[in-house]
């Protein structure tokens, strides 16, 4: 297809990509999803230093609930995105604006759904979560606020992935960035200046949340971009196919949860708070180092649903192997990164505890490993996704974030005691990585027919 027709001004998924075009399309999303998670563990880098070990421990303790609302935003996000994008692919604009607004209108119904519930069995869940007589107040406190912003979080996790397929990726790194640095910002005020304690930094980042959340809204209502909103039809397929399509990052976001309650309640037994609070530093920074990876998947997802649609094989064949090398080439530099500089890392959150410090520090060059695999599993699952092939997506996120990682965490320390639970993680992405080959050699065009 000539260049003259791929290229449009008025969306720029349409251009014909290279090597250094598609980087720089992903650019802004690999560094919004960075800022992002460095607001993220801010939380922990503030909580750990001015308020103590427990109250970090406290905040994994929670972070299930966490996990399952960003995980309803991003299935919404992930699986409507590439309804949009193909819809808008094949020239239904139109339509691809009420499937858009609609997803916007259901993700405000659950986050307010989510902020009643979690509300009125707020102390049942924190005890069934596992936290200890001394962690409990912490969870409480930290918890209450988290659930009150819980519509400001969905609506940041979607605008987050919509404005890539609006193409504005630009836009939505200028307003990540932005609300990060409010989100450091309140976390200084509240927690060290006014000595807020835990609530302060839950304040923060609930704040954080709604800075993109009012901003996205107020940008998709003024109509300045091809993608807005418009008066929306209901319809309950879409928004089923949007839920199964992006299943495999509730499916993701699920187990995270469940592993993050196990990988707590291996470390409670065998350290103690301290164990609890090591693993807390290790998750928040691997959430960190894979933000690269997660960024690279939201950038270029559009794309690849985009040229899906217009059934363009050879041009989606192109786009694909350029994905699969850059992110090659991002593992092998995380997984230098991450082991070359352990103790440094495990420094910045543990400078007030040397027993967190040491266990961290051991610890982060046995987990470090899991970044040669982690990289290419991310990708496969949204490269599924985008290709609406949710069953694929689906199985990797499975055994990558619950099903090999649930039997190792039960296993492995029983064998090697702390050593095994660091080394379930890096494990499970290397039996994961040998499943992703298996299906990317078994769906050989890519679901294309």
């Amino acid at each position: 297809m000539p260049e003259t027709q791929r290229k449009t001004p008025e969306n720029l998924l349409a251009q014909s990509f290279n090597t250094l075009s598609l980087i720089q399309f992903a650019f802004p999303s690999m560094i919004m999803m960075v800022f992002m998670g460095l607001y993220t563990i801010t939380d922990t880098v503030f909580v750990s230093r001015f308020v103590g070990t427990n109250a970090l421990s406290s905040i994994n303790i929670v972070c299930p609930v966490i996990n399952i609302i960003v995980g309803l935003g991003t299935m919404l996000a992930t699986g409507g995105s590439a309804i949009i994008a193909k819809k808008m692919g094949t020239g239904n604009t139109r339509e691809a604006r009420s499937n858009f607004t609609l997803i916007i209108l259901a993700g405000i119904l659950i986050g307010l759904i989510i902020t009643s519930i979690g509300l009125l069995f707020l102390n049942e869940t924190i005890r069934r979560l596992g936290a200890s007589r001394i962690l409990f107040p912490y969870c409480r406190d930290y918890l209450t606020i988290q659930l009150i912003f819980a519509v400001g979080n969905m609506m940041q996790v979607l605008y987050q992935n919509l404005f890539v397929t609006a193409g504005k990726p630009v836009f939505g790194l200028a307003l990540s960035v932005f609300s990060g640095i409010a989100n450091i910002a309140l976390d200084y005020i509240f927690i060290v200046r006014l000595h807020m304690g835990i609530k302060g930094a839950a304040l923060g980042t609930g704040i954080g949340y709604m800075i993109p959340a009012m901003i996205g809204t107020a940008f998709f209502l003024t109509g300045r971009s091809e993608l807005h909103f418009v008066k929306p039809q209901l319809d309950i397929s879409v928004l089923l196919k949007s839920c199964s399509n992006g299943a495999s990052e509730m499916v993701s976001q699920m187990s995270t949860a469940v592993t993050t309650f196990l990988f707590n309640a291996a470390m409670m037994k065998l350290l103690g708070e301290d164990g609890v609070a090591a693993i807390t530093v290790i998750i928040y920074s691997q959430f960190l180092l894979t933000t690269l990876y997660i960024g690279f998947s939201i950038g270029v997802a559009p794309v690849i649903s985009y040229n899906y649609g217009r059934k363009d094989e050879k041009h989606l064949r192109k786009i694909i192997r350029i994905c699969f090398c850059s992110i090659l080439t991002i593992s092998a530099f995380i997984f230098l990164f991450s082991f070359f500089t352990s103790e440094n890392i495990a420094g910045i959150f543990t400078a007030n505890s040397k027993n967190v410090l040491e266990i961290t520090k051991n610890g982060f060059k046995i987990f470090s490993f899991a970044f040669l695999f982690s990289g290419c599993n991310i990708f496969a699952s949204a490269l599924f996704t985008a290709l609406s092939n949710g069953k694929a997506s689906a199985i990797i996120s499975f055994f990558r974030t619950f099903g090999f990682i649930g039997i190792f965490i039960l296993i492995l320390p029983e064998f090697f005691g702390v050593n095994g639970v660091w080394l379930a993680i890096p494990t499970a992405e290397l039996l994961t990585f040998m499943l992703t080959l298996y299906l990317l050699i078994r769906e050989k065009r890519y679901s294309l027919k």
